[in-house]
This record gives structure tokens, sequence and C-alpha cells, in this order.
């Protein structure tokens, strides 16, 4: 058995050759399929910096297609059995790889999703290696010590001879902040201790997940029209046609945190049409009421938050006879909080 992994990428030249550093470091040697989609950086000169490192493919879009399209291309370029997603700007632990194939060895019919960790010292980095600050960022990095810089550096002898320095660096989470650290415990407990939920497809994983290629084409990759949350709507394909999620324990992956780029699921709401039409099931709305309840400064009264994945699997089963995504959650703020205003 054989895996490829799938580094999907657009402009993110200096983070991309930390993350393709980091899987010509692996103990079980990936096919690597790169898809630089419309960057107009430097990337193609990163890639060719790896080739000689990796078993490299890659894939150039010259305009942009989004981040599904990206992906399913890789897919297609991809020639092992299992398939590894990854982003340009994550990191793979040494052992990631071989995690996911040790996993898939001993159970067949599964989605595997690893453990995702943050590298946030490098949100104002424009280039994590050399420390270069990112626009606006430039006063900030200037009143740096040279001993504070160089702890939130990650460079690549760091990738290839001292890995131990960046876990240690790392936080678990989703996305920087503390309600995204909640997610990620809550998360975790949900795979290790409710394998049989019918909702742990909200436990996928944007990188950092495996499946069997076959399995991934066969239900069509994922859907082009979702570009957030679009992880989530291919595992609840995938559980439908019959696979189950499972936890690829010790498989780390690191995200070169950035502060700019990447979208909010509850600012930016547009993935929940196109996912709610193909799946018109109450655990789609429910989500952001979930991932609402675990802010700080959550916007629903106690009584209508939900609180863990076993709880959303719950609640989203009164609902069942209820239909359209803001009846849904129309449904379950009047039904815990009286008179709520749908958000």
């Amino acid at each position: 058995m054989r895996a490829s992994v799938i580094v999907r990428s657009k402009d993110e030249a200096d983070r991309l050759r930390l993350t393709l550093r980091s899987l010509s470091r692996q103990t079980v040697p990936p096919e690597v399929v790169v898809v630089n989609d419309g960057s107009t950086d430097a990337t193609e000169a990163v890639i060719d910096e790896a080739a000689p490192l990796l078993n490299l493919k890659r894939i150039r879009n010259s305009v942009a297609k989004g981040r599904s399209a990206a992906a399913n291309a890789g897919a297609q370029a991809a020639s092992s059995d299992i398939l590894i997603f990854l982003d340009g700007d994550t990191l793979a632990g040494p052992e990631l790889v071989g995690r996911h194939l040790e996993l898939h060895r001993n159970a067949s019919n599964i989605i595997a999703r690893g453990e995702t960790h943050q590298l946030r010292c490098t949100r104002f980095f424009s280039n994590p290696e050399t420390g270069a600050p990112r626009r606006g960022e430039e006063a900030r990095i200037a009143a740096m010590s040279e001993s504070e810089l160089a702890r939130m550096r990650v460079t690549i002898q760091d990738v290839e001879t001292n890995f131990s320095s960046i876990h240690k660096k790392s936080q678990p989470g989703i996305y920087p902040g503390a309600g995204p650290r909640r997610l990620f415990d809550l998360e975790m407990d949900a795979l290790r201790n409710h394998p049989h939920s019918t909702v742990l497809w909200a436990a996928a994983a944007g990188a950092n997940q495996s499946v069997a290629r076959n399995a991934f084409l066969e239900v069509g990759g994922f859907h082009n029209d979702i570009t957030i949350n679009e992880h989530r709507e291919l595992a609840l394909r995938l559980i439908n046609s019959g696979l189950r999620m499972a936890l690829a324990e010790g498989a780390y992956s690191y995200h070169l945190t950035h502060r700019s780029g990447w979208r909010d699921p509850l600012h930016d709401a547009s993935w929940e049409k196109f996912f709610y039409a193909a799946h018109p099931i109450p655990a789609v709305p429910l989500l952001s009421i979930f991932w609402a309840s675990l802010s700080e400064t959550a916007r629903y009264p106690v009584e209508a938050r939900i609180n863990s994945l076993p709880e959303l699997e719950a609640i989203a089963k009164k609902y069942e006879h209820v239909h359209g995504a803001d009846e849904v959650r129309r449904a379950h703020l009047l039904a815990t909080a009286g008179t709520c205003e749908v958000q």
C-alpha cells in the first residue's frame, strides 16, 4: 500500500518550501502531487527546488480554480492507493504518512483524520524561515529581540534536524484562537470515544485527512462549489457510501498560521447553501450554532448552545421533520430559549 500526498497551494511560496521539505523527511516516503492553483509568487521556483528531494508530480493552473477543484485535480493525477490531503502552509510531522498508512492497512473503508496543530508563532511573518514581516507588521517585528525572533521562526534546519522543537512550539487546534482549540478537543473526543456517532463527518479536517483513492473518485471528489467545509461535505458523502471516520493517532500536521487569507465559516456562510442542498439534514445548519457556542463571546443563550458532537447528534434528531436550514435553527432556538432571533 502506498500514499500520495496532495498539496494544494496558492501564493504560499515561503510556507510551501517548508511544507515540501517536511514531506521529504517522512519515515515512509510518499508520492507528492503539488497543485499550484494560479500562484503569482515564486511557487514554481519552490517546486523546482524541492523536485530532486521528492517523488513529485506537479499541476499548474494558470488561473485559480479553488481549493476543491485543485484537490480533485491532484487526486486524478495521483497513482497511489491512499490519498492524503495537505495545504501549502502546513507541515507534515515526520510520521504523518506512515501513521495514515498504518491505519488504512489495519482498517478498511475509513476516512482517516490526523491530529492538527497550529504554529501561532508564525502569524506575523510573510516568511516563517527568515522572520520577514507581513505587510502592516513591520513595527511589531522590528521591536522584537533577536532571541524572541529566533524562537518564533520555523526553519528548514528545524524541519530536517530538530522537528521536536516545532512540535513544542505548536498548539492543538483548528484555526487560531481559544474556541478552535476547544473544537479540536471535542472532535478528538468524538473520534476516540464515540466511534458510532452519526455526525463524525463534522470532525473531518481540511488538511491531514486521508481516504482510499478509489473511494474518493467513486463519490466524485470534493464538491467544486464548496470552498469552506468542503472536507466535511466530502466526509458525509463518503460515510453515506459506507465508510467511517477514524482518528490517525500520532499523524501530526502543523499549520504555519498567518493573519490573512483564511475565511471564517461563521462569517462566510456561502458553504451552507450548497452543503444543505446536497444534504438536507438538521445537523448541517446546527453546525453554526455548535461552533458559535464554543466562542468566549457566544451570541446564543446558554440554553440554546450545543457543546459537543454527541449533543449535536441528539439535538439534530429532534428536528428531522423540519425542512429548511433557517427553519431548523429557528426551531431549536425557539424550543430552548422561548424567543430568540435566528442569527
